[in-house]
């Protein structure tokens, strides 16, 4: 029987290249997301691709009754859940703290932290019963190291590192690993949606540098989760070359291809 890892975010960067790379490796999926359409479409693409059975589960990780319901609904055969990546998150504004809007701080802590909660305890519960799992978390650099304008992201980050490290320790009678991934700068949609659809200066977040890619970090994923029974990586800082922290970054300096 196939495994099966569940994918939060899953209709871009992060969360649609793990869904690739999963499925790639026989891996039959559920995939979350707020946009039906694209999901669906995710979904019978990777099914056609790889023969693999995948599932879409579309619900708002904000609306903590529509997490419960939509997972307490899987049918039995798709709740034997492998892997949680539990992923789906955002940065909204990027302001001085005195000049930030409230809403966009509201919304953050209702994704990067309620809805991040919410996913992680109902399937948590599904892979106590099933007395193991591997719950992946996605963090960031912002989460261990606090930048100007970062504010509230930042704070929300942090917390997401201290539940990946309670739910190592809480989880750990069940026999499931819990591993926190922490991404430096990586070039996805989540700049485009922190400056509300500002090209430019999404772009210019990245200028002289060569920065990761989602396929990068569904790489290091995938080995994360791949690894024995009997080994887990608790918690995972990655950058690009040029990127030493989430403050300090060389972009004068050409890198080999």
């Amino acid at each position: 029987m196939s495994k099966i890892i569940f994918i939060t975010g899953a209709t871009s960067g992060f969360g649609k290249a793990t869904a690739e790379k999963f499925a790639a490796h026989g891996y039959d999926l559920i995939l979350n997301g707020r946009r039906t359409d694209r999901l669906n479409e995710l979904c019978r693409s990777l099914e056609k691709k790889y023969n693999i059975a995948c599932l879409a589960l579309p619900f708002d990780v904000q609306d903590e009754k529509a997490v419960a319901e939509a997972i307490d609904s899987l049918p039995g055969s798709w709740k034997k859940i492998d892997v949680l990546f539990n992923n789906a998150g955002l940065a909204l504004g990027r302001d001085y703290f005195d000049e930030a809007d409230m809403n966009d701080w509201n919304i953050m802590v209702d994704t990067n932290i309620k809805g991040f909660m919410y996913v992680a305890k109902a399937v948590s519960k599904i892979m106590a019963a099933n007395k193991q799992g591997h719950i992946i978390n996605m963090g960031s650099i912002a989460g261990k190291q606090v930048y100007e304008k970062g504010n509230m992201y930042c704070a929300t980050k942090f917390a997401v590192d201290a539940l990946n490290h309670a739910m190592r320790i809480d989880l750990l009678r069940h026999n499931i690993k819990v591993t926190g991934i922490h991404p430096g700068a990586a070039e996805t949609e989540f700049s485009l949606v922190r400056f509300k659809g500002d090209e430019g200066t999404a772009k210019k977040i990245y200028d002289g540098l060569k920065p990761l890619t989602a396929e990068d970090i569904a790489d290091v994923i995938w080995y994360c989760a791949s690894l024995p029974a009997h080994v887990c990586i608790n918690d995972l800082t990655i950058t690009c070359t040029q990127q030493a922290d989430a403050i300090y970054f060389n972009r004068n300096i050409s890198l080999p291809h």
